[in-house]
């Protein structure tokens, strides 16, 4: 099987724990993508938050190459960061989850429009978190959003270093708005709420097709909850090594290499480069 495009999640796949990363990965994409391979990062992030990465990828500003952000709630095309296709959440909707999720004063929430990211109630675990991955950012002062009353709102997600207190929250929002929206777990310490249907996996294969590449063409690599959709929907789901179990399950392989070792460039290296070099 010759693949012709991978999408990866950024947090703890791509990058390294500090939000660097390894040199050996930035070799191999710059390669593949040189070959004519499309490397597409699949991530929670907003589209604008890995402009430096990017950069350093040999990608910015590149036509006919693409980034998935906002857990699959946009499609946007390198090249003058143009959105191809949006899928957000409804206003009110997302009124409803931002303050039901609040379930008490240590829970921070986070409001995505398809250019800002806002941010009530920070955390210093979370600011720290931020700044490490130069993830712009303003501050909302009060739990109030009816300021995005007319702003494209990408998702809703709240960070709290305790497992318990994001399960409660899963529990607060989805008994108010369960059936409207999909609940993932990312870099132990988010829960994530997009619009129903909206997810990494399903972006996937709309890039696919945009492109002409088979969805059997496609791997994905992941190591959390939020990359199980695009790694049960591909041709090749690739977990690494440093994944929770219930991804490693999930998947068809499972990287000798974690996050912090170069698992992305082993992906290149066993599955993309031998049948290109023989196409």
């Amino acid at each position: 099987m010759m693949y012709k495009m991978l999408v990866s999640d950024l947090d703890e796949t791509l990058l390294n724990d500090d939000g660097t990363i390894n040199q050996k990965n930035v070799d191999a994409i710059k390669k593949a993508t040189a070959m004519g391979f499309k490397f597409v990062p699949n991530t929670g992030r907003s589209f604008k938050s890995v402009a430096a990465l990017l950069t350093k990828l040999g990608l910015k500003d590149v036509a006919n190459q693409y980034v998935i952000s906002y857990n699959g709630g946009a499609i946007v095309e390198n090249e003058d960061d143009r959105l191809v296709i949006t899928r957000g959440v409804d206003f009110e909707l997302a009124k409803t989850i931002f303050h039901a999720g609040l379930i008490n004063d240590t829970v921070d929430a986070h409001v995505y429009t398809v250019d800002t990211l806002y941010i009530y109630n920070i955390s210093p675990s979370d600011k720290q978190y931020m700044e490490e991955r130069q993830v712009p950012y303003q501050i909302i002062d009060e739990a109030n959003i009816d300021f995005l009353q007319d702003a494209n709102i990408m998702k809703v997600i709240f960070e709290s270093t305790d497992e318990q207190v994001r399960q409660d929250i899963r529990t607060a929002v989805l008994a108010e708005v369960e059936g409207q929206v999909e609940a993932t777990f990312s870099s132990g310490r988010y829960i994530e709420f997009n619009k129903k249907g909206t997810d990494k996996g399903s972006a996937s294969l709309m890039l696919g097709e945009k492109l002409g590449i088979a969805q059997t063409e496609i791997i994905a690599a992941g190591d959390n909850n939020n990359d199980l959709s695009m790694i049960k929907a591909v041709g090749l789901g690739v977990a690494v090594q440093n994944a929770i179990p219930t991804v490693k399950e999930a998947a068809d392989v499972v990287t000798e290499r974690t996050n912090n070792e170069g698992a992305v460039a082993e992906i290149f290296e066993k599955y993309v480069f031998p049948d290109w070099v023989e196409a």
